[in-house]
């Protein structure tokens, strides 16, 4: 095992990563910072995210209309002093983003062009095209290439964090400190000990544990199952939010996101014989926020016995649709759907999680020197729901937060710390690749099937016991072989799903995404 030391650790390269990182080199030019991704660099679902990104920056807006909004969406469990802190934060960071280069679309009164999503009441949306997510992305990362203290680890899969515990040393305090994380280099198979200051989690979510969902291939739950296995506070994991309108291909795993902001510009959903039925649901139809949606959605579904509903798009302007859905159009066209003649067949999807590690205004997460920012982040932003396109704002503006309150008072980790190093249970390769594929296929069809958008408590119960049995399995299989990353991923759905599973269990009352028969 190779030992590493550095000053600072991010796991994770979307907004919230890098945006930290960003900042912190800036400050700080003489200090060390590592960032690991499992992937490229550029895999995140920041990469996916279409919208945009939301701010208030017009004249019309007020900061008491989007903090309304999101407390609305957020169904009475927001912390509003959470909620007011991100929004007011937002401009500012807006003005580093675009010193980073991030662009934006704008009219041609020099203006931003402002998108209209679900549950909000103003155009406020920033976005670029239909690629928003996209174009941060790549922005920030080569903003970070022009800094010689960033050094980006792709391939590189964090799959344990080190804590006080382990230090050879009997006077640790009462609360763990992290002390960095052991990761997996994919290229030369060897699991190395990178000692830290600081660790930033920026891990994204967990949609990879349902069937279907709109999340990168890497949204495995890694940084909330590692930051659980050592005890860290994990809080509403039971609020996981389906997007309405994912595009519906038969005999496909992908799900391609048909953005909200769609809707915004004047979208209308159809049941299959042609019918509206979202004034059934709500008197804000279509901008109804996303819980409302898709649980409209499913239940015309089941009423009808249809796979799918549709979108139609076909009264609206084919120059402005061209414009900013360029993405969208492509997609559709290459699957033979001309949205300006045909309606577009669409169901929700696994999208976000709202519940995560639990951290303060500052990002601190109940082990010291641990941080969380991102999806992997439980903020107090959403509360029960996500409002649309407040997830690259509670990114950056949390980055923010964390990167304030971690140099504020930076002292480099002691060269003689001691730590113990990760103990590898044999050298033997995995022999056994069709149960990788066969528990994971078994862990998501279990979740999308029995944890979704409608729950009941019985099969809750059946569910749970399980995926308990899975989890044992799986350990077995570790006990048996060295350590790889499909094993690792595994390891770490099965607990993001027990994590849903005991958190919906818990909760008796409906709120927001959450909605169990048993409480209607």
């Amino acid at each position: 095992m190779n030992d590493f030391k550095t000053d600072f650790l991010i796991i994770g390269s979307g907004i919230a990563g890098l945006y930290y990182a960003l900042c912190v080199a800036e400050k700080l030019p003489n200090k060390n910072i590592t960032i690991v991704t499992k992937n490229s660099a550029s895999e995140s679902n920041t990469k996916y995210a279409q919208g945009g990104i939301a701010i208030v920056t017009d004249k019309e807006d007020a900061f008491e209309k989007h903090i309304k909004d999101t407390l609305v969406a957020g169904d009475g469990l927001c912390n509003k002093e959470i909620v007011q802190m991100v929004v007011k934060q937002g401009p500012k960071c807006l003005k580093k983003l675009l010193r980073w280069g991030i662009d934006f679309d704008f009219k041609s009164s020099g203006e931003f062009d402002l998108g209209l999503e679900g549950g909000h009441s103003m155009n406020r949306v920033l976005h670029y095209k239909d690629i928003t997510g996209l174009q941060i992305e790549k922005s920030l990362l080569k903003r970070v290439e022009e800094y010689d203290n960033i050094k980006i680890l792709s391939n590189n899969f964090a799959i344990d964090l080190i804590t006080e515990k382990d230090l050879k040393n009997p006077f640790y305090s009462t609360q763990q400190t992290c002390l960095g994380a052991y990761v997996l280099d994919e290229e030369s198979k060897k699991v190395n000990k990178y000692i830290s200051t600081i660790t930033m989690l920026a891990t994204g979510g967990v949609g990879q544990v349902y069937s279907k969902t709109t999340n990168s291939q890497i949204a495995t739950g890694d940084g909330i199952a590692m930051a659980y296995k050592v005890n860290a506070k994990v809080k509403d994991m039971e609020f996981v939010q389906f997007h309405p309108t994912v595009l519906y291909e038969e005999d496909s795993s992908s799900s391609f996101l048909i953005s909200e902001a769609l809707r915004g510009f004047g979208a209308k959903l159809r049941t299959a014989d042609g019918n509206f039925f979202m004034y059934k649901y709500n008197a804000r139809e279509e901008l109804a926020s996303r819980d409302i949606v898709s649980r409209a959605i499913v239940s015309e579904l089941n009423l009808r016995g249809d796979k799918f509903v549709f979108l139609d798009c076909r009264s609206l302007d084919k120059n402005g649709l061209k414009e900013k859905f360029p993405n969208i159009l492509k997609k559709c066209f290459e699957l033979g759907l001309d949205v300006f003649k045909d309606m577009i067949p669409v169901v929700p999807a696994a999208h976000y999680i709202c519940g995560g590690i639990a951290v303060n205004k500052w990002g601190q997460t109940s082990i010291k020197n641990l941080y969380a920012c991102g999806e992997c982040a439980q903020t107090g932003l959403h509360g029960a729901n996500r409002l649309a396109s407040n997830s690259l704002l509670e990114g950056a503006v949390f980055a923010e937060k964390c990167f304030l309150k971690s140099t504020s008072f930076f002292q480099s980790m002691s060269p003689d710390l001691c730590v113990n190093d990760w103990k590898e249970n044999s050298i033997k390769k995995f022999s056994n690749p069709d149960f990788i594929q066969n528990t994971t296929d078994n862990v998501r069809t279990l979740m999308w099937e029995n944890v979704g958008i409608i729950r009941e408590e019985y099969q809750l119960g059946i569910v749970r016991r399980k995926i308990l049995f899975i989890y044992r399995d799986i350990e077995d299989e570790m006990k048996k072989h060295a350590v790889n990353r499909e094993i690792i991923e595994l390891r770490n759905l099965a607990i993001s799903a027990l994590l849903i599973i005991n958190h919906s269990l818990k909760r008796k009352i409906n709120k927001g995404v959450f909605y169990n028969l048993d409480y209607a």
